[in-house]
């Protein structure tokens, strides 16, 4: 079947806006061209994939059908693309990590064991790593625990102390530590759109007692969530983070006791055994595992 995978593209970005106007500005292109190319795409599909209506554009039943699939080869012409690519430029990784954690010690030891190579690294969004990976944006990701694993391969390199974080002016700004006890009724944000169970672990929800965390205000973004810690609405569980790695000026830390350590892993795409993956992993295990003798732990 000839089937032209920009037009795939075009349908699938309708179908997320469901309006020609907005699709087409997504697209960089103009409603009448949009148009023309979902009318194309319907011809090499043979059946009418979208019904117009006053208010907009949706999925007709056939649509609705053909949608996943539509998805489905595009993320397999990314990937066979970027295997391709990948296995005619054997000398290039890219490394991807999430703020706050140190990856340096393995990043030059990679350098200075494969001088040829081309390293890059990449900073990642809080809620990336995934992505990042099965995209093929990265080949290797240094992050924090937890999200789905599936499809990867998944490393654990050392555990790593949760904070509360709260304004400098918090009655427990300050403390040596502080316990559950001591926020049991302060409020927690939720992340509009975080994965449920990012979500879940990084508010302690449910509590150990098995109560609900107590409900904060709904932000977009973990910035948007600092601004809201720092104006004194709520205060937040995370990672040792500090000013230099993307803290809030307003902002400090508390230890964090009773709760167990979040785990930072070091996580690559399942079967890829590529020399600079493979090189990197090694780096990795021994040089970024936290204290002294606190080898790695594998998991899948």
């Amino acid at each position: 079947m000839d089937l032209d995978l920009r037009l795939v593209q075009c349908f699938t970005v309708l179908a997320e806006h469901q309006h020609f106007g907005r699709a087409a500005e997504a697209l960089h292109t103009t409603q009448p061209s949009l148009s023309r190319q979902i009318r194309r795409l319907e011809q090499q599909v043979g059946v009418r994939l979208l019904d117009r209506t006053t208010r907009g554009t949706r999925l007709s039943e056939a649509g609705e059908v053909f949608l996943p699939h539509a998805k489905g080869l595009l993320r397999a012409a990314a990937e066979a693309m970027a295997r391709t690519r990948a296995a005619a430029r054997p000398s290039s990784i890219t490394i991807g990590y999430s703020q706050g954690l140190v990856i340096t010690p393995a990043v030059r030891a990679l350098r200075d064991r494969h001088p040829d190579a081309e390293v890059r690294t990449r900073l990642l969004a809080w809620n990336d790593s995934r992505g990042a990976l099965l995209e093929h944006r990265v080949d290797a990701v240094v992050t924090r625990l937890p999200f789905a694993t599936d499809r990867l391969s998944v490393t654990v390199l050392h555990d790593e102390a949760r904070v509360l974080v709260v304004p400098r002016d918090h009655r427990l700004a300050g403390q040596e530590a502080v316990t559950l006890a001591d926020i049991a009724d302060e409020p927690i944000p939720h992340v509009r759109q975080s994965d449920p169970l990012l979500n879940a672990y990084w508010r302690l929800d449910p509590r150990p007692d098995g109560r609900p965390a107590p409900d904060g205000p709904l932000v977009e973004a973990l910035e948007d969530k600092h601004e809201l810690i720092a104006g004194g609405q709520a205060v937040a569980i995370g990672p040792p983070l500090d000013h230099a790695t993307g803290l809030h000026p307003s902002l400090t830390t508390v230890p964090l006791c009773g709760v167990e350590p979040s785990q930072v892993v070091l996580a690559t795409r399942t079967g890829d055994r590529g020399r600079l993956v493979t090189a990197f992993r090694k780096h990795a295990e021994a040089l970024l595992t936290g204290a002294p003798g606190a080898g790695p732990v594998q998991t899948t």
